[in-house]
């Protein structure tokens, strides 16, 4: 016999806040799980017999209660009827049986008893109802965990639903490095999706590109604040210039909240304006970084993916037809580089290059 699984769950409705104690189905049990329970403990009796039988005790019972009946199965349970609704005067008429006409089932105290002896529980961890972020993405670029000035940002998940107006329920940007947006310009609202127009916040450096988006919300007037993140990070496009110049100027790229960056665009062979990507992917097998460019679309076309192994320069060629013909590069962190696409990026970073001539 399994156990009654249960957890504790949050009442935001009291203050202080208490806690109820919530059973959590383990399944759903229909007709024909119970008539394949009853035909393995009687043998003797069909599953398609069973069902026959379940399905006429239905009809019976329901006839006993259009005929004014209570129905009593002794030792578990019992059906009755009953109204709901208000009369403004004794001769008024019923309203409409819909609306006022209930049935109803009361438990028979053997029947709980009987369960109550031979129940085993388990306990469930906490899970407190919270805002859940599992997707972010730019709608105008079409790509996840992009966070485009001139796009707009979908967001997905669940328990999303909040009011702008109220205190503390907000959406909120905030950057890594510093600066933080409480966000204003939506599009919609909903439990499981928002859409908006992002304000986002300088900060120190340009290659300091990398934000956490969150919500926070009450389920209640008096209930407690609930805030939840996005996990994955979002970086805003990087704009690069000048690369064609006889002494073009670094541009910081592949970084979070450092002060220093730790890949450096040095130089390229460009021939138009292009916004591209370069993509980083750590390759646990042979313990090496993996350079790419890659296009505007996912599954698109891809340059040839370089190895990088230390600190040092490497030119990475440009994919079929792009503009971008190579792009050279200095990695001056590749001990940091290497953590932050391990631990925050679950093995690859994507920087969006809005390269400028």
């Amino acid at each position: 016999m399994q156990t009654i699984q249960w957890r504790p769950e949050v009442n935001a409705m009291t203050t202080p806040p208490s806690w109820r104690i919530l059973a959590v189905p383990r399944s759903s049990a229909g007709i024909e799980d119970i008539a394949a329970d009853i035909a393995l403990q009687h043998p003797n009796f069909s599953k398609a017999d069973i069902l026959t039988i379940l399905r006429a005790e239905d009809k019976a019972v329901q006839e006993r209660l259009l005929n004014g009946e209570q129905v009593t199965k002794e030792g578990s349970w019992s059906w009755f009827v009953s109204f709901s609704g208000r009369l403004n005067h004794p001769n008024d008429p019923l309203p409409p049986i819909d609306q006022c006409l209930n049935v109803n089932v009361r438990i028979s105290p053997p029947f709980t008893r009987a369960i109550r002896q031979s129940a085993r529980t388990e306990r469930l961890p906490v899970r407190e109802k919270k805002p859940v972020i599992s997707t972010a993405r730019d709608a105008v670029l079409d790509l996840d965990n992009v966070l485009n000035p001139d796009g707009m940002l979908r967001l997905g998940g669940r328990n999303l639903d909040f009011d702008p107006k109220q205190p503390d329920s907000q959406c909120l940007i905030k950057g890594t490095e510093s600066g933080s947006a409480v966000q204003s310009r939506f599009g919609m609202i909903e439990k499981s999706s928002i859409m908006l127009i992002p304000d986002i916040p300088a900060q120190s450096q340009p290659w300091n590109n990398e934000y956490t988006v969150s919500v926070s919300t009450r389920y209640s007037a008096h209930g407690t604040l609930r805030t939840g993140a996005c996990r994955q990070m979002l970086r805003s496009p990087l704009t690069l210039s000048g690369l064609n110049q006889p002494d073009p100027p670094e541009h910081g790229i592949l970084t979070g909240n450092a002060a220093s960056p730790y890949v450096s665009v040095i130089g390229g062979t460009v021939t138009a304006n292009e916004t591209l990507r370069i993509q980083v992917i750590l390759d646990h097998r042979k313990k090496v970084l993996l350079f790419s460019l890659l296009d505007m679309e996912e599954k698109g076309r891809t340059g040839t993916v370089v190895p990088v192994r230390e600190n040092g320069g490497c030119t990475l060629p440009g994919f079929a037809d792009s503009a971008v013909s190579s792009l050279s590069i200095r990695v001056n962190d590749y001990a940091a580089l290497k953590e932050t696409v391990r631990n925050s990026y679950s093995g690859r970073l994507v920087d969006v290059l809005d390269i400028r001539l």
